[in-house]
């Protein structure tokens, strides 16, 4: 099973990468804490203190096209949020 699907490279989660020591990841919706700390310092080499999830139901959006009304639903998610240990860091643009 693959617990990191993709990292999250916001605006919002780059400042507090700077200044909390904290990073986030969209997880596998029943990933838990452990494995996703296990995950993290397998695939990145760093010592992780803490994990935070949330879940994220998808949205209903809807258009007006000529055949109607269509509307769907965006995927639901969860996400991670994990705080790193002092002095540990991930560089996602290293390979760039």
């Amino acid at each position: 099973m693959e617990i990191i699907i993709k990292p999250v490279l916001t605006e919002k989660m780059t400042k507090l990468t700077d200044t909390q020591n904290k990073v986030a990841f969209l997880v596998a919706k029943d990933a838990n804490k452990i494995e996703i700390k296990n995950a993290v310092e397998a695939m990145y080499g760093v010592k992780v203190v803490a994990v935070n999830t949330q879940r994220y139901q998808g949205t209903v959006k809807s258009r007006y096209t000529r055949a109607g009304v269509v509307s769907g639903r965006t995927p639901s998610f969860k996400k991670a949020i994990v705080t790193l240990a002092e002095g540990d860091k991930i560089d996602f643009f290293s390979n760039i």
